[in-house]
């Protein structure tokens, strides 16, 4: 049979295509989640919306079954699903929590616990759930310093700070660990390393749901509200889902309620949080794809940059923009530089006879068309910076992919994070010349 030429047969092939593409491809039938699904079921929980599955860009999620309609709860986990301080308190682990001192934080508890059953193997109660936990995890904290280096520099901080507070968190768990020896045959330090707790700590950080806090006296006095959520914790984020999560104390069931609708066979999401790129990468270890919520940071070095070295004012003005909270979270976006960008340009910018007027400015009113043309030149400038060193960092991880090949996956996700980010700049760039079109 000859196919279609025509305009409706053109329009088929596309939907045809677009629905494979996004479709994802049934996992239920793999051994690790018929097990998983038999361990859920004793436990009272039996799904019948959702379906494991492998998606092309996000990996393994979970698929609908069925259509599902706004204000549907998707998924409803039992208590006895899930994995809690409680879990831990209640098992072998309880009475070595209990009469340490200092008394250990939740945190701690939980990651001891994934470690210890992780250990345990075949032994374990919670072998089905841990079988499915990834075996390695992208956040920063286990990424190649070389990669981390290549990220943008308030990212980069903040991942470094993140692996130093990971290495505080092991070496000053080594006691409590070592008072555990009476569980096991083997050496506790060859249980309890530093890559098995990393592996633990990464688990909590990156697939814990939110759960109403708890105060145990056994545990310091860091919040207890991590819950690990088997089956629940295999959905997706997306920016552009909402949903509401959280512990119903009448069903007793972790739930969440869908506020959009799903058709038949396609991934269901949920949403993290408003977050951006980079907040996503360092608490996830994942960049989302046409983000509405990120942004590129501008730091204090850079903002200052291309302003006059010879302005005797500017000391003033950087702790007046300090003061008031305008020297952090200066960003631009998809909607070009943002309102506290351009309010904190605007006060860098102001001439000597015009700097009594700097409170008008932190208000939002015009001082001057000079002031505001002065801004978003200075503005574009920075903007044309970014996009000339995004430029640079993708040719430079160009190479070093044709070369790392043991990091290419690593490489791989800063490449999409610094795509995003030039994508956002190139934008930005339109936005700011349109603005300055009425001072031409």
């Amino acid at each position: 049979m000859k196919m279609g030429r025509g305009r409706t047969s053109r329009i088929r092939r596309r939907k045809l295509f677009r629905s494979s593409v996004s479709r994802g491809v049934n996992e239920s039938y793999k051994p690790e989640f018929i097990e998983l699904k038999k361990w859920l079921k004793d436990r009272k929980f039996e799904d019948t919306n959702l379906i494991p599955a492998c998606f092309p860009g996000t990996g393994r999620g979970l698929m609908s079954k069925t259509s599902l309609q706004e204000g549907q709860v998707i998924i409803s986990l039992p208590e006895t699903c899930l994995l809690t301080t409680d879990t831990v308190i209640r098992s072998y682990l309880g009475a070595y929590i209990a009469k340490w001192r200092p008394p250990p934080s939740p945190l701690l508890a939980l990651c001891t616990f994934l470690v210890s059953e992780k250990h345990a193997g075949d032994q374990s109660v919670w072998k089905p759930y841990l079988e499915i936990l990834p075996k390695a995890y992208t956040c920063p904290v286990c990424l190649e310093p070389e990669v981390v280096n290549l990220f943008p520099k308030p990212l980069r901080a903040k991942a470094e700070e993140q692996r130093a507070r990971v290495r505080e968190f092991f070496s000053s768990s080594r006691g409590f660990f070592s008072s555990l020896q009476p569980l096991f045959s083997e050496a506790v330090g060859s249980i309890f390393s530093y890559r098995a707790l990393l592996w633990a700590w990464c688990t909590v950080n990156t697939r814990a749901v939110y759960v109403k806090p708890r105060r145990r006296r056994c545990f310091s006095a860091e919040p207890d509200t991590c819950a690990l959520a088997p089956y629940l914790d295999l959905l997706n984020h997306s920016p552009h889902v909402q949903v509401e999560a959280a512990f119903n104390e009448e069903t007793r069931c972790y739930e969440i309620r869908t506020a959009s609708s799903c058709r038949k066979h396609e991934e269901v999401f949920i949403c993290y949080g408003p977050h951006d790129n980079q907040r996503l990468l360092l608490e996830y270890g994942f960049v989302s794809i046409h983000n509405p919520h990120a942004c590129v940071y501008v730091s204090e070095d850079i903002l200052v940059k291309y302003l006059p070295s010879t302005d005797k004012q500017m000391n003033k003005k950087i702790s007046i923009l300090k003061d008031h909270d305008f020297i952090e979270n200066l960003t631009f976006g998809w909607d070009g530089p943002s309102w506290r960008l351009l309010t904190a340009l605007k006060l860098l910018c102001l001439e000597a006879e015009e700097f009594t007027c700097w409170k008008k400015i932190l208000l939002g009113e015009i001082i001057s068309d000079t002031n505001e043309k002065r801004s978003l030149d200075i503005a574009q400038k920075i903007c044309h910076y970014f996009i000339e060193e995004t430029n640079a960092v993708l040719q430079k991880v160009s190479h070093m992919k044709d070369e790392e090949v043991a990091s290419v996956n690593q490489l791989t996700l800063v490449e999409t994070l610094w795509t995003e980010e030039l994508k956002i700049l190139q934008a930005s760039a339109l936005i700011l010349n349109s603005l300055q079109t009425p001072f031409r």
